[in-house]
């Protein structure tokens, strides 16, 4: 696609009618995000709880199929709002340079062409005749030629280099004009470039946003909706680094959300829900309802792709729905979402910026966006909230995937959690700054790869962000060689490491190349990634955790039962008490063992 905006059309282009076309469609959109809610909450909900019988099914059935069209509208009109408003946007900065160069060419007394070049008048006086050096054109550096406009240097179309001669020697031309000439040249046809690759990047996504005519939404509907909120967030990215504070802090990203008004929260929230929920240092609140949306776009999308790591995928995008669509107590954000990698989540069990306690699990070995973690992985999060409960009820327990935890193959390097921790660091500064206590009591909980990514996090200057407690479970090794390093001081750091946990018993590397080298009972502190943070010399408080259901398939529960018991009260009650009081604030109440 090619655009053939001139200079004279984005001169006289009317910005305001752009964005009253983007604000009717936002307010379309926010319509029928209401019609939405009110077909959900008063009349389909309310219906699939209190009757029971055909015609009450029948009817649930038709609300479901009013509501899911209702989304439609609002997602699609939100994906055109956010897209003519960045047109208008960018569109805006280069008419504003446009008109600036034009403004300079009419204060100097020069004519602006047709074709955009300029037209200078005579002026200096040449050194070889004495006489006064004639006026001229400038073309633009940047411009595009038409046969009118033709290059001296060789007659052709194309892209002319001023001041070049035809033997490619380089000249100054006496007139004073040349260069003010010249400078405006460059600065319309850099304008006019810019806006016609802004219009052929919005053009081609606005003519995505197009859609079938009928009232049923099938799958390759929604799937077409995944991809347009892709395509737009693609065509849109230079408005929105402009427009959001990527490359800033939480704590800037959570002050810039405060200073926006509804109607632009509602379009960031509609055209880009994937960036908003992701974004570190938005509130909870408005990333859980962002990324609701984005969950039903992720699903739709992986759902026509067959491939293994899409269909693995999908198990754990669906059984995430699943939990958000029981609802209960207590309430469950989803934090975060996406597919790349092996598939991102981020989900708490209580709400983190109202809580005073709040805690951040980090998964290890094997994990991924899979039914798996939709069920095992985060009911972790949810034990600990409900143990954390118990001894104080404002708490809030995190699990955190924000990263590629290795699988057995990888597990041998640091990569991983080198990778890792930024994005980790960055949560928990979005943690910090979101929270609405004036002292919350904040935990890292590291389990099994994911301590070493929880410690690689920690040895950074000045520790992760607002965390007072660390917790390691069934840990191959922190990177660190003693709790001091973690930035939290030895008697905030607490380890736990059941006797029939393989993981916790991995040998330094360098022991493989000895004789005989032993997997279990180990006898020397030296673990995979650094020294055992259950030992004496780490420094650590290690926690009561007992030993933990045999290992391999002796015990009949899989091959590593105790590596993944930690949180479980029914399979290891002393580690998963001993945890929750952590978390709780309560680390002073907590059983100990000795050191190994």
């Amino acid at each position: 696609m090619v655009s053939t905006l001139t200079w004279q059309q984005l001169r006289d282009l009317k910005l305001s009618e752009l964005s009253d076309a983007a604000d009717g469609w936002g307010a379309t959109s926010r319509h029928a995000d209401s019609a939405r809610e009110q077909v959900d909450g008063r009349m389909g909900g309310p219906l699939a709880k209190t009757q029971e019988s055909e015609s009450a099914n029948a009817a649930v059935k038709r609300l479901k199929r009013l509501s899911d069209n209702y989304y439609y509208i609002q997602a699609e009109c939100g994906l055109i709002r956010g897209s003519v408003d960045g047109l208008a946007t960018e569109l805006a900065t280069q008419r504003n340079k446009l008109l600036e160069a034009l403004d300079d060419a009419a204060a100097l007394g020069y004519t602006v062409n047709e074709n955009g070049s300029i037209g200078y008048p005579a002026g200096g006086q040449s050194e070889l005749t004495d006489k006064e050096v004639p006026g001229g054109t400038a073309y633009g550096q940047n411009g595009r030629f038409d046969s009118s406009n033709p290059s001296p240097s060789s007659g052709k179309v194309g892209l002319y280099q001023p001041g070049t001669g035809a033997d490619g020697a380089t000249f100054e031309s006496p007139n004073p004009h040349y260069a003010k000439a010249m400078d405006i040249a460059d600065r319309v046809a850099y304008a006019v470039l810019r806006a016609q690759e802004i219009d052929v990047r919005y053009s081609g996504a606005l003519e995505r946003l197009k859609a079938t005519p009928g009232l049923d939404l099938d799958t390759k509907t929604w799937a077409d909706l995944a991809s347009d909120i892709d395509i737009v967030g693609a065509s849109a990215m230079p408005y929105l680094e402009d427009q959001i504070p990527l490359d800033e802090s939480p704590a800037d990203r959570k002050a810039w959300w405060e200073h926006l008004t509804p109607d632009q929260r509602q379009e960031y929230l509609s055209a880009f829900p994937g960036l908003i929920g992701n974004l570190d240092g938005i509130p909870a609140e408005v990333r859980d309802h962002a990324n609701r949306e984005n969950l039903k776009a992720l699903i739709a999308k992986l759902e026509v792709q067959d491939d293994d790591l899409s269909k693995s995928q999908l198990d754990g995008l669906k059984g995430i729905q699943e939990k958000l669509d029981e609802g209960g107590s207590p309430p469950m954000f989803l934090l975060g979402v996406g597919d790349e990698g092996n598939g991102r989540a981020i989900v708490s069990y209580g709400n983190p910026d109202t809580s005073k306690n709040v805690s951040a699990y980090v998964p290890g070995l094997g994990t991924k966006l899979d039914g798996d973690f939709a069920g095992d992985t985060v009911r972790r999060a949810l034990q600990t909230q409900k143990g954390a409960y118990k001894y104080d009820h404002s708490t809030a327990s995190i699990v955190w995937l924000g990263y590629d935890a290795p699988n057995f193959a990888e597990v041998a390097s640091t990569g991983n959690a080198s990778k890792g921790a930024p994005a980790y660091l960055s949560f928990m500064e979005g943690v910090e700054a979101t929270n609405e206590n004036k002292n919350p009591h904040i935990t890292a909980i590291g389990h099994s790869y994911g301590s070493l990514l929880v410690g690689t996090a920690a040895r950074e200057h000045g520790g992760i962000p607002g965390v007072d407690d660390i917790v390691l479970l069934g840990s191959p090794g922190t990177g660190a060689q003693t709790a001091g390093e973690l930035n939290v001081g030895k008697g905030h750091v607490f380890a736990a490491s059941a006797g029939n946990d393989p993981v916790s018993w991995l040998p330094a590397k360098s022991s493989l190349l000895g004789p005989d080298p032993a997997i279990v009972n180990s006898l020397d502190d030296e673990r995979w990634f650094g020294r055992d943070p259950t030992s004496k010399e780490f420094g650590a408080t290690r926690m009561e955790s007992g030993d933990g259901p045999l290992p391999l398939l002796l015990s009949g529960e899989g091959m590593t039962p105790a590596h993944s018991g930690y949180f479980d009260p029914d399979r290891n009650p002393s580690a998963a008490n001993n945890i929750a009081k952590i978390v709780a604030g309560r680390s002073d109440h907590i059983k100990t063992e000795e050191p190994r």
